[in-house]
């Protein structure tokens, strides 16, 4: 089964200092992670219901599955990007494994 990490980014104090950091340090360790199949993200532009917008950006890394998620971040690529994730993420940003429907 395909697996995708969502990664959600709460709001950062300087949001386009965080974008460029993202865009330009973060994402290329993301891409160098072994066995990842395709990475998205975007930047959240409002809230539907018009309420204050609680995430600021999102990342989809897919994987083939479990095993292939274990694996790249057990690399040296993955724990590069698990410890930058630790220094940029604000606080209450969250990641969560989600499987497809298939």
């Amino acid at each position: 089964m395909t697996l995708k990490l969502v990664v959600l980014y709460t709001q950062p104090d300087d949001p386009d200092a965080f974008d460029r950091y993202y865009l330009e340090t973060h994402m290329p360790l993301v891409a160098k992670i072994p066995g990842l199949q395709r990475a998205e993200t975007a930047r959240f532009d409002a809230a539907l219901d018009g309420s204050e917008k609680t995430y600021h950006r999102m990342a989809e890394l897919y994987f083939a599955d479990q095993p292939a998620v274990q694996a790249a971040f057990a690399s040296e690529e993955g724990q590069a990007t698990a410890a930058d994730y630790q220094q940029i993420a604000p606080p209450g940003s969250r990641m969560f494994i989600a499987g497809l429907d298939e």
